[in-house]
């Protein structure tokens, strides 16, 4: 492929969006780039305030602990008080958390801290998922997605290339360029993306008839099969893609390579996503989501299974390749059929159960990944990923698409009954067919205002 041709794809992938995802785009990558805490708080807890190792991974898992309560509520008040105070209150809230971390110095006190960080963190997340799902159609949606990933990988990097460059400073300046990073965040989202969850999303409203889908996080899980098929099979796809991230250090120490050659293979991953997510996502362009997350799946499958069989630091490389390129595929292909399932008035809470998945996973799979490392061993780990992965390819290929099938068809048939009584009312001579038309202009017109401001 030519760099021409690369170019018109790039080009290509980023037109068409409107003004506000950009500016929630670039409120993605600002927050990523000053994402120093997670990235080097083992070794400021280590080297700095010379905790063990253990404790060092247990505050990482108060991260995650704090995730799984942190979804769910950010998906609550995304659709009760709006996606933007959400993310604004959110995004404050990791802002004094990762300020307090240059200050606080005590076991319990850094515990606590962390945990509702991870909160903070993690409830921002079902916000920016729903205002991406009111801002952007339906089409355009998993190439939306996609660019947001990019963006937070794209910061990502920049922020490990900058903490490592700026480390001379001292951890707890760190901190603080963190805690400054995501107060400018949140200041972008106030000053440039105005609140577009719509009207139907008010409880209060008469709109919210008795006829709309249950909300609550329980409800969407117990009478949405579809969403309830996608959340659990995601977990399983969570939970392999998580193991890597502490397996795989471990692995290539017990087969005698140096720290930093983990660091070089595992920097594989994010070069990977920087460089050709934007290439990936024209080649994935309307595909079918039960498709694109079957070979997701797979790609995980192989990636992680491969590494059972890897000695040397190019072929690890070669293997997070492999499981890289199914995660570019995987996570907005998810996040886009999320967005599909949910109702208007329920899109923070899907996106609320649907991230609690993934915290759920980064909570477990650590912990789990150790323990079969320390047990049966690194072999057992990557054959156990390999197997999960498959199962999971075929939950999509089946179970997904059926599920899939389904939703379609209850949706279809809804809009046939809209359209029915659309034309019963056309036939009447009342006049009545004059003051329905206006209603409905007036409602679409009131909607479209709201997600404008």
């Amino acid at each position: 492929m030519s760099f021409a041709s690369l170019r018109r794809s790039a080009q290509q992938s980023v037109s068409g969006l409107p003004r506000g995802f950009w500016w929630l785009w670039l409120s993605t990558l600002v927050n990523r780039t000053g994402a120093f805490v997670l990235t080097f708080m083992s070794l400021y807890l280590t080297q700095e305030l010379g905790y063990s190792a253990w404790y060092a991974g247990l505050v990482i898992a108060l991260h995650g602990l704090g995730g799984i309560a942190g979804s769910p509520l950010g998906g609550m008040l995304s659709d009760r008080w709006g996606r933007r105070p959400t993310m604004i209150a959110a995004h404050l809230g990791g802002a004094v958390c990762a300020a307090a971390l240059a200050v606080v110095t005590s076991a319990w006190g850094i515990a606590v801290v962390v945990l509702l960080m991870g909160v903070a963190m993690q409830a921002v997340r079902p916000a920016i998922g729903a205002t991406i799902a009111d801002l952007v159609p339906e089409p355009d949606r998993r190439r939306a997605y996609a660019l947001n990933y990019w963006a937070l990988n794209l910061g990502f990097a920049i922020a490990a290339m900058g903490g490592g460059a700026a480390i001379f400073l001292g951890y707890r300046t760190l901190f603080v360029a963190d805690a400054v990073a995501t107060v400018l965040c949140a200041l972008i989202v106030f000053l440039r993306l105005g609140e577009t969850r719509p009207a139907a999303a008010d409880e209060d409203s008469p709109a919210q008839t008795a006829d709309a889908p249950p909300v609550t996080m329980i409800g969407v899980l117990r009478h949405d099969a579809a969403f309830r098929t996608l959340v659990l099979l995601n977990l399983l796809v969570c939970l392999v893609f998580t193991a890597p991230w502490v397996g795989l250090p471990l692995t290539m120490s017990r087969a005698g390579l140096e720290p930093d050659a983990y660091g070089m293979v595992i920097a594989v991953n994010g070069v990977v996503i920087v460089a050709f997510q934007l290439l990936v996502n024209k080649v994935t362009e309307r595909r079918s989501p039960a498709v694109l997350l079957t070979v997701s799946s797979l790609l995980f499958a192989l990636g992680t299974g491969a590494t059972a069989l890897a000695g040397a630091p190019l072929l690890f490389a070669a293997t997070v390749v492999v499981w890289t390129i199914g995660e570019m595929v995987h996570i907005p292909t998810n996040a886009a059929a999320t967005a599909r399932l949910a109702p208007e008035h329920a899109r923070g809470r899907y996106q609320g159960v649907m991230g609690m998945s993934w915290a759920v996973a980064g909570f477990v799979a650590p912990i789990l990944a150790g323990w079969v490392v320390d047990g049966p061993g690194p072999g057992a780990l990557w054959l156990g990923c390999a197997v999960t992965g498959c199962v999971a390819a075929a939950g999509y290929a089946t179970l997904l698409r059926r599920a899939l099938g389904a939703a379609e068809a209850k949706d279809k048939g809804k809009a046939d009954s809209v359209t029915d009584g659309e034309i019963d009312t056309g036939s009447d001579t009342d006049g009545t067919e004059g003051t329905d038309t206006e209603g409905t202009d007036g409602k679409v017109r009131g909607l479209s205002r709201r997600v404008a401001s």
